[in-house]
């Protein structure tokens, strides 16, 4: 130890002793005169009546999606959506442009689209709003969460209950954007579901979904005729990259690419396309 160092540590050590000697009472009294204040964690407002209520009618609902209602309120919903969305490469100035939503479900994308200025947009589920899988299994009843958040943010976004094999120019019209996100694997029919997408996208195609066979190079697909994929039997199939590029071309996309790659989650690994007209 130098000579500074073996002057200066005696000083530290009673320093700190005297600070701990010092009641607590002395400490407060310093700091008032000097102007210090401790500041003092207030505790959150209570609810209005209104917002108690929206906060009951937000809880007695089944969530997926996670959307800031504002005023403290956030839908419990199972996927932290928000986190979803910055891996999509959704643009970020919508403006002008048409949307399509396929399988808006609690409508977080719906409006998002609409919050970065989308003209016009239209969110259609079926089997998350009341519909059936096409094979007897009952659909979730989540209309009325996405009529909630309609509600509360004041939206102008359409909303229509309609099959993705019913979509075509003359049922929907033909839109620049088209969102397909979480579908594609609940399709027991997928390619012919990317034919109907496909006639309704004007411009860009944005495509989410699970994968499988990644060890295959070749366009390849698993099929889960039970409930091979997390115990879920709306899941009917796991088309690995290659094939998904494949039908993209297959249905009419003239420029098809991955968007950032493969993200290995454990139970269902998933994979983001853009494909454009």
């Amino acid at each position: 130890m130098g000579r500074k160092e073996a002057v200066m540590a005696p000083m530290g050590t009673f320093s700190r002793a005297v600070k701990k000697a010092t009641p607590r009472w002395i400490k407060r009294l310093a700091h008032k005169a000097l102007g210090w204040q401790t500041p003092k964690v207030q505790p959150p407002p209570a609810d209005t009546p209104e917002i108690a209520a929206l906060r009951r009618e937000v809880n007695s609902m089944a969530w997926y999606h996670s959307i800031d209602l504002g005023n403290g309120i956030v839908t419990p919903g199972g996927e932290y959506t928000p986190l979803k969305l910055a891996r999509l490469g959704i643009p970020e100035d919508l403006t002008g442009r048409t949307v399509l939503d396929v399988g808006a479900w609690n409508g977080f994308f719906s409006f998002e689209a609409e919050r970065r200025g989308a003209a016009r947009v239209l969110a259609t589920d079926y089997f998350c709003w009341g519909g059936d899988d096409g094979n007897g299994l009952p659909g979730v009843d989540g209309k009325a969460s996405f009529d909630l958040v309609h509600r509360v943010l004041r939206s102008r976004v359409e909303s229509k209950r309609f099959d993705v094999f019913d979509l075509s120019p003359t049922t929907v019209g033909r839109f620049d954007v088209v969102l397909f996100l979480g579908v594609l694997y609940h399709m027991r029919h997928p390619l012919l579901s990317l034919e109907r997408v496909a006639s309704v996208t004007a411009d860009m195609l944005i495509l989410e979904t699970h994968v499988d066979m990644l060890d295959c190079r070749r366009p390849a697909m698993a099929f889960y005729p039970g409930k091979e994929l997390c115990q879920d039997q709306t899941n009917w199939c796991g088309p690995n990259p290659p094939m998904i590029e494949a039908m993209l071309r297959t249905v009419g996309f003239r420029k098809v690419q991955a968007y950032g790659g493969v993200r290995k989650y454990p139970k269902s690994p998933r994979i983001t396309f853009h494909a454009w007209k």
